[in-house]
């Protein structure tokens, strides 16, 4: 079992599936460890942002859609941790450095940008067990 696996296995037991009842332990731990606010930034494009990245799709209209939108290029403070979502992945509450506009994005889409970081591995070992488990 490598270091990653013990870690999850510390939060989850031996049940480790991706779960509604599971990503709100995930987040119970998350909460007891991590000091918020907390700045973040998306882990890849953001599932809206996905056709105008991959090409294809209209880079002005883009542009545009990126001010009212959050963007996995913007540079977060998650405030909050929110119930688990319909696709199992805890809810993050985050506020937009630019313009402090509030958003309700998947934890797994986020990162901290402290690579450095306790919450960088935190927040890591939470997007690769909601992915791969």
């Amino acid at each position: 079992m490598d270091t990653f696996e013990k870690r999850i296995q510390a939060i989850l037991g031996n049940d480790n599936a991706r779960t509604r009842r599971n990503a709100e332990r995930y987040r119970v731990h998350l909460m007891k460890r991590l000091s918020l606010p907390l700045i973040v930034t998306g882990t890849e494009d953001f599932p809206w942002e996905e056709p105008y990245v991959l090409g294809g799709w209209d880079m002005r209209e883009y542009e545009k859609l990126k001010k009212t939108q959050p963007s996995y290029t913007d540079t977060f403070e998650l405030q909050a941790l929110e119930l688990p979502d319909e696709h199992e992945d805890v809810v993050a509450m985050v506020k937009r450095i630019s313009d402090g506009r509030v958003f309700h994005i998947g934890l797994s889409w986020l990162c901290c940008e402290d690579e450095e970081s306790e919450a960088y591995i935190l927040l890591d070992d939470y997007g690769v067990w909601h992915t791969n488990y």
